[in-house]
């Protein structure tokens, strides 16, 4: 099992960023496929972005592409989203969440997988 723990949601501007971070601890963190989701009020979670588990393939919604990036650092542990020129429409409670199938970065399957607690990230006009 693992245990993910998300960090780095608040409040900010429009056109502001921010950087999110999920620490992971249990197996062992190179073995998966990481991955954001997003969920606003109202609305159906959004598979925002992917990365492998080696960290050298990724993948971004259209919603986010060019503004937003996901990285890795297995040594220790944890994935990052780097959020650049927010919009008010990125606000959204933002989910980690692990897989053990290696292409699940791609697809967006994470059905398998596990999830953080979620961090809230509010962007004001």
């Amino acid at each position: 099992q693992v245990q993910l723990v998300e960090s780095g949601g608040g409040l900010v501007q429009a056109g502001g960023s921010l950087r999110l971070s999920c620490a992971a601890s249990g197996r062992t963190f190179s073995n998966y496929a990481m991955g954001w989701f997003r969920q606003a009020p109202g609305k159906e979670r959004e598979y925002v972005a992917g990365i492998s588990w080696s960290g050298a393939s990724t993948y971004y919604a259209d919603s986010v592409k060019g503004r937003f990036t996901i990285s890795r650092d297995n040594a220790k542990n944890t994935v990052f989203l780097q959020m650049n020129s927010l919009k008010p429409e990125d606000t959204a409670v933002y989910y980690c969440v692990a897989s053990p199938l290696r292409s699940s970065f791609l697809t967006g399957d994470y059905d398998k997988g596990y999830w953080g607690q979620g961090t809230q990230v509010t962007v004001s006009s």
